[in-house]
Order: structure tokens, then C-alpha cells, then sequence
């Protein structure tokens, strides 16, 4: 990889289509081609700055405003103590309704929580008509942070009616093991996606920049009898997840 990436910087500097007289443009601009280009593959490391340093002929300080500038980007990611790799994406099929928890465990990935929130309440009126309640109907909210390994994912708050999930408790990681323990797994689901910059708050809690790319999903899930049961609003990290759909002419 190494090699690839030494043979895409040179190509760039000498290529007049590609000039461009910053030598950390460059090299950042070679890295995103040698990762558009599957020369590195999701998860690998990326050479240290001393090694990329030596083989460009380049300063430390020009390899590391390079790097930094991709981190940013979200196609690159530093874990402390043990380098700099190449970010993972997470493709979430929007055809089938998983839970966040089935759709890390498929992927190797140990999912986990941190909540700041379950407990229950009065229903509020956005989430009296979301879950088709009356006024004074109790629910079941839970606000978290959603982790894949140590890394934030995303951030969700999900209500339930208390009809359904008596005590919030019952969930300790997945609402959707929760929920099935209890029959009422939904079967379906209405979702709404929209793109939104992630504020100061929402940053903090993903360990992201302030207007960083983010996914809002809206969704509210119904039973076979067409109760809703699930009313979840969550931001995902853009940098991240992909959610693909696969359309048909039928």
C-alpha cells in the first residue's frame, strides 16, 4: 500500500491536470484516490508520518496537516496509541427492518448503549399523534448514544407506548429484543431521511466537528394490527453510514 500510495503522489505532482502547489493538498489528494480506488481496504492502517515522511522526501508537519484534513473528511480515523486507519462504512439495507443492534452483529461488531435517558412519562402532543395516543397516555423513553465497539454511532430517542413496554428497564440493549420478548416486535415501518449538519451538542456526543455531516431518520413503526409501537427519532454520523435502498420497476 505504501508503494500505491508513493506511485498516486508522484502521478498528481507531475500530472498538469492535477497541479496543485501545496504538497499537503497533494498527498491528501492522493490518499482519497488510492481509497476511491480499493488500493487500501476499509479498517487497514495507513503507513506512520515518520514512514510517509521518509518515502515522499515530505516534512512531518505536511504529512500530518494531510492526515488531519482526511480525519476531518471522516476517511480517515485515529485511535489513540495505535494509528491512523481507514475508515469503515456501515451499509444499512433500508429494505428490511433491523434493529441498530442485529445490524452491528452482523457485521462483527459489539454493540453497546449509553443512556441518558429511560424512564416513562405523560405522552407529549408530537408524540401523541407520532403513536396515535390519547392525551395522558404514559410512555417509555429512552435517549442513548449508540456505540459500535468504543466508536459513537449515532444518537437516538425512541418512545413507546407503556401499554407495550411496561418497564423501560426490559431494555438493555436492543428495544427490538425487548419488544419481542414481550410480542410486540413491529413488522413494519414508515421511515423518513434527511441530511442535517450536527450541532455542538449532537458533535460532542459522536466525537465529530461542529457541521459535520450528519442522517436524520424519522421513523414510526407499526404491529400487525397496525398499532404504532416505535416512535424513533436518531442522528447518525455521516461519515460513516451509507443507507442504500433497492428500487424495482414492479
Amino acid at each position: 500500500m505504501e508503494a500505491a500510495l508513493a506511485h498516486e503522489y508522484r502521478r498528481i505532482c507531475h500530472d498538469p491536470a492535477t497541479h496543485q502547489p501545496l504538497a499537503y493538498l497533494r498527498l491528501r489528494q492522493a490518499i482519497r484516490n488510492i481509497i476511491g480506488h480499493r488500493d487500501i481496504e476499509p479498517g487497514q492502517a495507513l503507513p506512520s508520518e515518520r514512514d510517509l515522511s521518509q518515502t515522499l522526501k515530505l516534512s512531518r508537519v505536511t504529512v500530518r496537516k494531510a492526515i488531519a484534513g482526511l480525519v476531518e473528511e471522516g476517511l480517515l480515523t485515529q485511535r489513540h496509541g495505535a494509528g491512523t486507519f481507514i475508515a469503515e462504512r456501515i451499509v444499512k439495507p433500508m429494505s428490511r427492518l433491523t434493529s441498530f443492534t442485529e445490524d452491528l452483529r452482523e457485521r462483527g461488531l459489539s454493540p453497546r448503549s449509553e443512556f441518558f435517558e429511560r424512564g416513562i412519562g405523560e405522552v407529549t402532543p408530537e408524540e401523541s399523534m407520532a403513536l396515535n395516543l390519547s392525551p395522558g397516555s404514559l410512555v417509555v423513553r429512552l435517549h442513548r448514544v449508540r456505540y459500535g465497539q468504543d466508536e459513537p454511532l449515532a444518537i437516538e430517542r425512541s418512545v413507546v407506548p407503556a401499554s407495550v413496554l411496561p418497564d423501560p428497564h426490559l431494555v438493555r440493549d436492543s428495544l427490538y429484543e425487548a419488544l419481542e420478548k414481550l410480542n410486540a416486535r413491529p413488522r413494519r415501518a414508515l421511515q423518513r431521511l434527511r441530511a442535517v449538519s450536527l450541532n455542538a451538542q449532537q458533535a460532542r456526543l459522536l466525537h465529530v466537528s461542529v457541521g459535520s455531516a450528519g442522517l436524520n431518520i424519522e421513523r414510526r413503526s407499526f404491529l400487525d394490527d397496525g398499532r404504532v409501537v416505535e416512535f424513533t427519532c436518531s442522528w447518525y454520523r455521516g461519515d460513516i453510514y451509507d443507507f442504500v435502498a433497492e428500487l424495482q420497476t414492479d
